[in-house]
């Protein structure tokens, strides 16, 4: 599914999440009578009355964010001045007070709690001093995490941004410039919407167009900042692991292809990107990223059963100094699959995964 044209979203899109949240929050009192009055109808803990409250929130946060975007917009001289650092470190500060009343908000509604860990030790003040110690500014770094969960890029952002302290340069799928907050936002700090690809290097529709957006992308970080990418490309899932799979064999790795279907709960990853992002910032150290708490959580219906969640998510880094990442190509695609069947055994030993 493509995109509208950039005047379009602006225009039309933007107005429009304002009108509907007001619509929306006017309309309140009628949604929550029939909500409630459909609940009997409806098993489980009120996930109606959630389901439509968080709508309603979102909605009112998407467009206040559009609204203040347009403030900052006017300030900066109908634009002119947007690309000057002041104005990008306000954008990245309006994102992470944002990020936080969301996660404020929708962490009660849902009842999710999120835990940081740098370590294994199991003493959660050291686990968390650890976890910050691995962000310490001072250093560029490229943060490379697994895709598994709804939510879960929100979740790292909302880390970075608010407790790492880290200025996030940002890979996501193109798709969502269809939201007009993250599409504006995220359009005046540094990011790339891409259009996935798979292990192609074809020069169009992906490969190694989306390479060197990447490239350019990482060039230039500074010791505040994060370069954040997926490597395996999208949220884990059946049909797109066998997917990954036949792909390895097909283009005649089988070693890899054997490789990722030990893997359980990560898909094989993806190496043109984080050849990208590392060869562009020779600098940088990496941190790998795992979580678990959202696996189950796969399509719709499954967390239409969850809800309200109940769930307690955790974060667990790694950071790797940059003289411990191979600088021959084949040996660095070995070193991330390495690295990924680290965090798949550690999914695996998490209670909740077992539970």
């Amino acid at each position: 599914m493509g995109v509208p044209p950039t005047w379009i979203r602006r225009i039309v899109l933007a107005p429009l999440v304002i009108v509907a949240a007001v619509v929306m929050l006017a309309l309140t009192p009628v949604w929550l009578i029939l909500a409630l009055a459909l609940t009997s109808l409806v098993p489980g803990r009120f996930r109606l009355p959630r389901v439509l409250w968080l709508v309603t929130v979102y909605l009112l946060w998407d467009a206040m964010l559009v609204v203040a975007m347009f403030a900052l917009w006017i300030g900066s001289g109908l634009g002119y001045a947007l690309r000057r650092p002041g104005f990008v470190a306000a954008h990245y500060r309006l994102g992470g007070w944002a990020l936080r009343l969301l996660f404020w908000i929708f962490g009660g509604v849902l009842r999710l709690t999120i835990t940081t860990t740098g370590s294994d030790a199991g003493d959660s003040a050291a686990d968390r001093a650890a976890f910050d110690r691995l962000f310490t500014p001072g250093e560029p770094l490229v943060v490379a995490s697994r895709h598994g969960g709804p939510g879960d890029s929100f979740i790292l952002i909302h880390t970075l941004l608010n407790e790492a302290a880290r200025q996030p340069r940002i890979v996501l799928k193109y798709t969502l410039q269809w939201d007009p907050a993250i599409d504006i936002l995220l359009h005046r700090v540094p990011s790339r919407f891409i259009v996935p690809s798979g292990f192609g290097r074809a020069q169009s529709g992906g490969g190694l167009r989306v390479e060197e957006a990447l490239a350019d992308l990482a060039t230039g970080l500074g010791p505040d900042d994060a370069f954040v990418i997926f490597p395996e490309g999208g949220n884990v899932s059946a049909a797109r692991r066998l997917s990954r799979i036949q792909r390895l064999r097909d283009a005649g790795r089988e070693a890899m292809a054997e490789r990722a279907e030990a893997l359980q709960h990560v898909m094989a990853p993806q190496p043109g990107g984080m050849h990208a992002a590392l060869d562009a910032a020779p600098d940088a150290d990496v941190v790998f990223i795992a979580h678990t708490g959202l696996d189950r959580l796969v399509t719709l219906r499954d967390i239409w059963r969850e809800l309200p969640m109940d769930k307690g998510i955790t974060m667990r880094a790694w950071r790797v100094p940059r003289a411990d990442v191979p600088e021959n190509l084949d040996e660095r695609a070995g070193w991330l699959f390495d690295w990924f069947a680290r965090i798949d055994a550690w999914i695996e030993a998490q209670p909740e995964v077992n539970a």
